[in-house]
Formats: C-alpha cells, sequence, structure tokens
C-alpha cells in the first residue's frame, strides 16, 4: 500500500500532542495497514514506501486484540487521521504554490491512504487525475481507495478506464480480478481478468498467486442451506 513512510516520526512530536511511544507505534501501524493493503496495491507507488514488493495474503499478526506489537494500543481511526493531517502539512503547504501538480496531489492522496482515510486519499488521487488523466497507477491507486470505501462499482470503472491507456498493465488486471471477485461476486469476470494479466505476462513473478486465485474462483459453490 502506498505510503509516505520516510519522514521520521520524530517530526510529529511537536504538533500531534501525542506521546513518542505512540507515534513510534502508530508508525509501525502504518505499515502493517501498508502490507495488508497490498494485496489490491502490487507494485510502486505515487509515493516512496518501505514495503517489500512482494503480496502478502495477509498483514502480519498485530498480537493481542486490539494492540500493536510491543504492548502500544492500537491506534483509533480519528488518531491516525490526526498523524495524517500533520504529515500532510506541508505537502498541503507546497499545492499552496502549485495547486496543479499532479505528482504532489497524489503523494498527498497516498499518504492519505495509508493511514486508512480512503476517502479523502480518492479525492486527492481525482484532483491529480484531472491534471494528468493518462496516469495509470495513480487511476489504479484511485480504484483502490473507492473500493475500501465501499464503491466497487466506481472501482472497476476506474480499473478499466486505466486499461483503456495501458491494456496490460499488471496492477490494473490483478486488481479488476481481485474486485470483480471480492466485491462483486462475479467469479468468471474475475477468472477473465486474471487470465488475460498472464497471458500478457507469462513471466509474472506472481504468477503462481495469481494461479491459485484462478483455481479458488473455479470452484464450485457450496450449495446454500435453507
Amino acid at each position: 500500500m502506498a505510503s509516505d513512510m520516510n519522514a521520521q516520526p520524530e517530526s510529529l512530536k511537536p504538533e500531534s500532542g501525542l506521546p513518542a511511544s505512540q507515534v513510534y507505534a502508530f508508525a509501525a501501524f502504518a505499515l502493517l495497514i501498508g502490507l495488508a493493503l497490498g494485496y489490491f496495491w502490487i507494485g510502486a507507488k505515487t509515493a516512496p514506501a518501505p514495503a517489500p514488493a512482494a503480496v502478502p495474503a495477509t498483514a502480519p499478526p498485530l498480537g493481542m486484540a486490539g494492540m500493536l506489537p510491543g504492548g502500544h494500543p492500537k491506534p483509533t481511526m480519528e488518531q491516525m487521521k490526526a498523524m495524517a493531517d500533520v504529515k500532510a502539512a506541508p505537502l498541503l503547504e507546497a499545492l499552496k504554490k502549485k495547486p496543479k501538480d499532479a505528482k504532489l496531489l497524489a503523494q498527498v492522496a497516498a499518504l492519505y491512504a495509508s493511514t486508512h482515510q480512503f476517502k479523502d486519499a480518492a479525492a486527492y488521487y481525482e484532483k491529480s487525475l484531472a491534471v494528468d488523466p493518462k496516469n495509470v497507477t495513480t487511476r489504479t491507486d484511485l480504484a483502490s481507495n473507492l473500493y475500501y470505501s465501499g464503491d466497487a462499482d466506481g472501482a472497476l470503472r476506474e480499473l478499466q478506464q486505466a486499461l483503456k491507456y495501458k491494456p496490460d498493465d499488471v496492477n490494473a488486471l490483478f486488481n479488476l480480478g481481485m474486485i470483480r471477485y471480492k466485491g462483486k461476486d462475479d467469479a468468471p469476470g474475475a477468472i477473465a481478468a486474471w487470465q488475460q494479466l498472464l497471458k500478457a505476462h507469462p513471466d509474472l513473478d506472481r504468477k503462481p498467486v495469481v494461479e491459485k486465485l484462478i483455481a479458488e474462483a473455479q470452484q464450485p459453490k457450496p450449495a446454500s442451506k435453507n
């Protein structure tokens, strides 16, 4: 999942009003979020992130319910939003001078996405695309944030638009399959997207993951119990 994790967490201490230990815990939690979202967000992002390139099926365990590793309490969404606002402040200040900077807008979007502020992230991705509509990476990221905001149809529309610009895009094809499968219960549509992905990229490093998903989607659904 894209996130702006390069900035040192100490820079949050004066403005956020949070204890240093919690700030560090939040940074760790943001990384876990990034790994979890990586199941949809694969490949390069619009903002740099230290997350590994491989797509994990699940995020690392948080340990005890509601706790981060090290015994820190899991941050609330309000706290994550506050942290995102603080980290976004310098980028938003830069946007005052360059309001149509597509890269800056996408960086702000990625920052909000990294803290689960998906609607805020989507809004900034949309602003970035208004400047640079053919940016497939940004459009694919927008689709992911729309999906996590509950708008699976909007996500599919954005992915289909991205594929008009780049029909063999790895991320767009993979995510198209995932959202059809998980968001719309459309196994045939998901299989078609993934098969198109493997046809376009026969040497894909994540080929076993995609093949496993295809096999799963091909399994007949168990009969419902009345």
